[in-house]
């Protein structure tokens, strides 16, 4: 993979003439496509460190775009929309966006986002990305979930919330703390996707003895891990 390289999928051209500028001024390569009939090839393509994604797309929409590319990588992607409604981007966050950004944008801002979103995903060294608990093993080097032996289906983001809390054993975190570390931009009004998020990790794992993953009542959530 190239680890430089910012896949920009917009209709825009002159949007995709800005971006690019900006982004090879921060020293990142750049690819480019215009229309979601070519995205998943580009995409593959390219082999992205990161994909800032459109959602209003002539032939396919940046939703279902999104929503193939969590189906084969984790690679970041940003969605980019002239939309700026929570609950459009309610539905980018649960459907595996790492982060998004409103038309019309700031493009140092767009850049200082994408750096953000490139620390979050750097590699570390690997004790520290990966848990081991009684019959429960939670790993980012290769986002994988390992309940009683049998690897689990979590889609990344499902994965990250589970790290995190796991890794924060015994302490409370509110839901706009949780958007913070795990998806890595600012509260912007909605702590619904945190519950979805929540309730779809419990219903894969259950609870044990040794851990639990429990609801602070008016506060948010915390992962406790029983000696």
């Amino acid at each position: 993979m190239d680890n430089n390289t910012i896949l920009v999928i917009d209709d825009d051209r002159n949007i995709l003439a800005i971006i690019e500028l900006y982004l090879k001024k921060a020293g990142f390569s750049v690819a480019t496509c215009t229309t979601g009939y070519e995205a998943m090839q580009a995409f593959r393509n390219t082999k992205p460190t990161l994909v800032v994604l459109d959602v209003m797309l002539p032939g396919q929409d940046g939703w279902s775009i999104l929503h193939e590319i969590r189906q084969e990588s984790t690679t970041p992607v940003i969605m980019l929309t002239a939309k700026g409604d929570t609950g459009e981007r309610v539905r980018g966050l649960e459907l595996g966006a790492d982060d998004y950004i409103a038309k019309p944008f700031d493009s140092n801002e767009l850049v200082a986002r994408i750096k953000a979103v490139l620390r979050r995903f750097a590699p570390a060294a690997e004790n520290e990305r990966s848990i081991s608990l009684p019959d429960l093993t939670i790993s980012l080097e290769n986002y994988s979930v390992t309940l009683d032996g049998e690897q689990l289906e979590m889609p990344p983001k499902e994965i990250e919330l589970l790290y995190f809390l796991a890794s924060h054993s015994g302490r409370v975190f509110t839901r706009e703390q949780l958007l913070e570390q795990v998806w890595g931009f600012d509260f912007f009004g909605d702590s619904r996707t945190v519950d979805v998020h929540v309730k779809r990790i419990r219903e894969k794992l259950g609870e044990r003895e040794s851990w639990q993953l429990r609801t602070v009542w008016g506060v948010g959530y915390k992962f406790d891990v029983r000696q």
